[in-house]
């Protein structure tokens, strides 16, 4: 019986071991992720350049993007995202998806609507204090934008957000930059 036993745990522990290591690997990437503290919606709004994303299917092949946010009557954000399609000469593309923002969140998580009824997770988890700079992320963590007010930054600069977007449990090896040419 002893023999039976020390066979059991030989085979278990390493088990074990494996699915523990793989419970706190996938919480410490599929937790919740953390928003700013709070986001001014009025400095917010205007134009960002996506710098760099984990593309959505319509976002594959696009350059010049711009998201353009502005505040609605009803406390909803207009949202107009243009961008050429496979080149900088190629097909204007437009979208435009309402923002809701949720109650009780520092206006920094939203539900982004492109088709009724589904309002899609957008967290502001990154927003430098002049409002230049911000990252856009999912809790499913299949999404991310870094976008900025200008078309470029400095390459230090990208590589440390790139770091930081890896911080937060994306895969930075599927981020692409987003061409923009202005």
């Amino acid at each position: 019986m002893n023999h039976d036993r020390k066979t059991v745990r030989g085979i278990l522990a390493p088990s074990l071991i494996a699915i523990t290591a793989l419970a706190t690997t996938a919480c410490s990437t599929t937790g919740k992720l953390e928003p700013v503290e709070y986001v001014d919606l009025e400095r917010f709004m205007g134009d960002w350049h996506v710098i760099a994303n984990i593309p959505t299917f319509i976002e594959k092949g696009a350059h010049n993007a711009i998201e353009t946010y502005s505040i609605n009557e009803d406390g909803s954000i207009d949202t107009v995202f243009t961008f050429r399609k496979g080149g900088f000469e190629g097909e204007k593309k437009r979208y435009n998806p309402r923002g809701f923002v949720r109650e009780n969140t520092g206006n920094a998580v939203w539900g982004m609507q492109f088709i009724w009824p589904i309002k899609a997770d957008y967290r502001i988890v990154y927003l430098d204090e002049d409002y230049r700079v911000t990252i856009i992320g999912r809790n499913k963590r299949d999404f991310v934008w870094l976008m900025a007010r200008d078309p470029s930054l400095p390459a230090n600069e990208y590589d440390d957000l790139v770091e930081m977007i890896g911080e937060m449990g994306y895969d930075t090896s599927e981020l692409q930059r987003v061409p923009q040419q202005w």
